[in-house]
C-alpha cells in the first residue's frame, strides 16, 4: 500500500478509512489491448462485486480495511486463466472433449523421473522427514510422493498472484462456489501476516505453494517445522513436507497400514463390489481367491477391511486398498491422483511397476459419458452425479446393469457399451 494511503488508514476516522478503502479497492488497471467492450463491461463488473460483496464478507470474516486495501488495489480479472465463463450466466463445460483412458495417468514416463528424484530428495531430508513421520505417523515415502505430484519438489513454477487468481475465479470461473470462500481464506491469510502479498503465489487453480493447498486448507494445515514462526509453504521444505504429513493426519491416516497392493482378481469376483461404501474382511478377499499381483497372500490380519479398487474396471488393473487409500482422495479426491501417490511411495522403496496393461479405451467424449450416466439415473442406479466422469460409483452402476443383462461385467465404458445402455 502506498505510504499515504497508510497513513490515511492509520489516522483518519472510520468514515474517512472506507472511503479510501473503496476507492483504492476499484482503482483497477486499463483493460488489456484488444479486450473489446465486453471484457472492459466485465471488468466494471468485477469492480462492483469486490466492493459491493466481497468486502463485507471479508470484513465478516475478520479482515481488516487495510489488509482488504491493499490485495485488491490495482486488481483486474486474468482472463488467461482457464475455466472462465461470463459473469452471470451458468458455467460451461466442455463435453466435447475426448475421453481420457486412466492408463495414460499413470504412465511409466510420469513416475519413473519422480522416483529417480525422490530417491535423491529422500536422502537430503532424511533427517527431516525421520521427524516427520515420527511426529505425524505417516510414512516418508508418501509424503514424499504427494510433494512430487503437486509440485516436482519445489521445482514446478507458481507463478501467479493468488489473490488475482482466485477473485477472477470467483467472479468469472466455472467453479465459483469453491473459489468464493477461498478468495476470503487467501485475503484472512494476508490478514494473519503469514506471508506477504507479493509473495503469495499459487498455480492456475489458486493453489498455493509446494504442497499446493487451497487458501482454506493452508489455515487449517499448514505447520510451522523449521520453527522460524512461519508457515512458510513456499519457500521451507520442513514446513511443505510437516504440512502434507499433518493434512494426511488430521484426515484420519492410520499409522502403520499400507495404502493398498495391486491384485489378481478372478473373473468370479464382481467388479461392481468396488469402492470405499463396500468393505470386507481380509479373509473374505482371500476365500474368494485374490491375491498379491505377484501370486502372494494379501498381507494383513483376517479381520481387517479392504476395499476394491478397480480405476479402468476390468480394462485395467486390480488394487485391494485400506482405508489410507481414501485418505489420499482427502488430498486430492481423483481415484487416479490417489493411485499414483501411493504407487509412487512403493517405487521409492524399491517396488516395481504396475504389472497389469491398460487397455487402450477410445472413440467417444465426456458428453457421450454423462448421456450414458444419464440413462442410467432413469433406470435407477446410482451414478454418483452425471459429470462425464468414471468414478466408483459410475463404474459400479455399468457393472449392475451388465450383470443384470446377462453380460460380463467390466465395469467401464467403451463405446459400444455406451451405445447399448438405452
Amino acid at each position: 500500500m502506498p505510504n499515504l494511503v497508510r497513513r490515511i488508514v492509520r489516522r483518519a476516522s472510520p468514515k474517512v478509512v472506507t472511503a479510501v478503502v473503496l476507492a483504492v479497492a476499484l482503482t483497477v488497471i486499463s483493460v488489456a489491448a484488444g479486450s473489446g467492450p465486453a471484457l472492459a463491461q466485465s471488468d466494471a463488473g468485477f469492480r462492483d462485486w469486490l466492493t459491493a460483496r466481497v468486502w463485507p464478507d471479508a470484513r465478516a470474516q475478520g479482515v481488516s480495511q487495510a489488509t482488504f486495501a491493499a490485495a485488491t488495489a490495482g486488481l483486474s480479472p486474468d482472463w488467461k486463466l482457464p475455466d472462465l465463463g461470463k459473469p452471470g450466466q451458468p458455467p460451461k463445460i466442455n463435453w466435447q472433449s475426448e475421453f481420457s483412458a486412466p492408463g495414460r495417468y499413470l504412465s511409466e514416463d510420469k513416475i519413473a523421473p519422480l522416483v529417480s528424484i525422490g530417491r535423491a530428495q529422500m536422502k537430503q531430508w532424511a533427517s527431516v522427514l525421520a521427524a516427520i513421520e515420527k511426529r505425524y505417523g505417516v510414512p516418508k515415502e508418501i509424503v514424499v510422493a504427494i510433494w512430487g505430484r503437486e509440485s516436482a519438489f519445489g521445482r514446478a513454477a507458481i507463478p501467479k498472484s493468488a489473490i488475482r487468481t482466485l477473485a477472477t475465479q470467483a467472479y468469472a470461473g466455472t467453479r465459483r462456489d469453491l473459489f468464493y470462500p477461498e478468495l476470503i481464506a487467501a485475503l484472512k491469510i494476508l490478514e494473519g501476516d503469514h506471508i506477504p502479498l507479493a509473495e503469495m503465489k499459487s498455480s492456475i487453480a489458486g493453489a498455493l505453494g509446494q504442497p499446493q493447498f487451497l487458501p482454506s486448507k493452508y489455515l487449517a494445515y499448514a505447520v510451522d517445522f523449521d520453527g522460524d514462526g512461519r508457515r512458510d509453504i513456499w519457500q521451507s521444505v520442513p514446513d511443505t513436507l510437516a504440512s502434507i504429513a499433518n493434512y494426511l493426519k488430521q484426515h484420519g491416516w492410520q499409522s502403520g497400514r499400507h495404502w493398498g497392493h495391486e491384485a489378481r482378481v478372478p473373473d468370479t469376483v464382481n467388479c461392481a463390489v468396488e469402492g470405499p461404501e463396500q468393505p470386507y474382511p481380509l479373509t473374505d478377499w482371500t476365500k474368494a481367491g485374490v491375491t498379491r499381483a505377484d501370486g502372494a497372500a494379501l498381507p494383513g490380519s483376517g479381520g481387517d477391511k479392504r476395499h476394491l479398487m478397480m480405476p479402468a474396471g476390468r480394462l485395467g488393473p486390480a488394487f485391494i486398498v485400506s482405508w489410507n487409500f481414501y485418505v489420499l482422495k482427502e488430498y486430492n479426491e481423483s481415484d487416479l491422483y490417489a493411485l499414483f501417490v501411493g504407487h509412487v511411495s512403493d517405487r521409492l522403496s524399491g517396488a516395481p511397476p504396475i504389472a497389469g496393461k491398460w487397455n487402450t479405451v477410445a472413440g467417444f467424449r465426456r458428453g457421450d459419458v454423462r448421456a450414458m450416466q444419464e440413462r442410467l439415473v432413469a433406470k435407477g442406479y446410482d451414478v454418483g452425479g452425471a459429470d462425464g466422469l468414471v468414478g466408483f460409483k459410475t463404474r459400479t452402476a455399468i457393472g449392475l446393469w451388465q450383470r443384470q443383462n446377462g453380460l460380463a461385467p467390466t465395469c467401464f465404458p467403451d463405446a459400444g457399451l455406451i451405445g447399448a445402455i438405452r
